[in-house]
């Protein structure tokens, strides 16, 4: 048998001296760990721009990060930017590092990636968070601790946030990516009849008010009626104008004092009351028939 091969006759991927660990081993390991949430999402400059604004500061920063044009009209990127803010402001909370907020913003961007680019299910995520964490907080061994991005608090801390927002709604972020919505119709399109300028006494009604047949029978004035008139005003004479004029000019109340009409007045006004008083009283008799009949029989019983 030679040396370096198994009995069936396998090469061993590596022979590692017992209790020693090779230098290019080591290396290759910490090249892999490097590897892990790259590129980042957000560079430094980006991360430290952002840490000197406010809440509005970072959506503005974040806005423009992203390339969102459409937010007042787009829900989805309404919510893809409430998601990245939030999650830096938790991080903002947590007093991360510049390295720490890289890489946990680096995650929240990963895990949308998988769930929209590979349909990555719930089960899945949680596997790929789980494996990710294992590499990128402490190690049982404790042979990189200089490479490690998380303690032990810090990783429970960002499992326990994607619990309560990417992963407790994890069915929404699906319908989101997955599901397509119905166009809205915020208008339609309608056939307007314009009324024509008649020129009349009363103004064009609103195009989307009523219809020209409704305006021209029961609002819009004949335009015979001046023609007509007018002849009837040359047909006749000025006396016989005059007269009409002065018939209709003509007081109906004069020849009446004031204290005539206050008497006519008064008689009419007498006249209502007593019709009521007396409808009233015929009623109060009816009900006072009543309750007598009622109290009768309730003695007889």
């Amino acid at each position: 048998m030679s040396v370096g091969t198994t009995p069936g006759g396998t090469t061993p991927a590596a022979t590692i001296p017992a209790g020693t660990t090779p230098e290019s081993e080591r290396d290759a390991e910490f090249q892999e760990h490097e590897k892990i949430l790259s590129p980042d999402f957000l560079s430094a400059a980006q991360i430290t721009e952002m840490l000197a604004e406010d809440i509005d500061g970072v959506q503005q920063k974040l806005k423009k990060f992203l390339n969102f044009k459409n937010l007042n009209t787009c829900l989805k990127e309404a919510i893809l930017l409430d998601y990245y803010v939030s999650g830096f402001l938790w991080a903002r909370g947590m007093e991360f590092s510049v390295i720490q907020y890289s890489k946990f913003m680096t995650l929240l961007d990963m895990l949308l990636h998988n769930l929209r680019t590979l349909h990555m299910s719930l089960e899945d995520s949680i596997k790929w968070l789980g494996e990710v964490m294992a590499e990128t907080g402490p190690s049982h061994s404790q042979k990189n601790e200089e490479s490690n991005v998380f303690n032990i608090k810090q990783a429970n801390a960002v499992i326990d946030y994607l619990k309560i927002s990417l992963f407790q709604h994890y069915k929404l972020y699906e319908f989101l990516f997955y599901s397509t919505r119905e166009e809205i119709v915020i208008g339609t399109e309608q056939v307007l009849e314009v009324v024509k300028p008649s020129g009349g006494l009363f103004p064009n009604p609103l195009e989307e008010g009523i219809s020209f047949d409704i305006y021209s029978t029961f609002i819009e004035t004949p335009p015979k009626l001046d023609t007509e008139m007018k002849g009837l005003d040359q047909e006749q004479g000025p006396e016989e104008s005059k007269s009409e004029a002065n018939t209709f000019a003509v007081d109906p109340l004069m020849g009446f004092t004031i204290k005539d009409i206050k008497a006519v007045l008064d008689q009419v006004t007498d006249d209502i009351v007593i019709g009521f008083q007396t409808e009233i009283n015929e009623k109060l008799q009816i009900q006072e028939e009543a309750f007598n009949a009622r109290i009768e029989k309730l003695k007889k019983a």
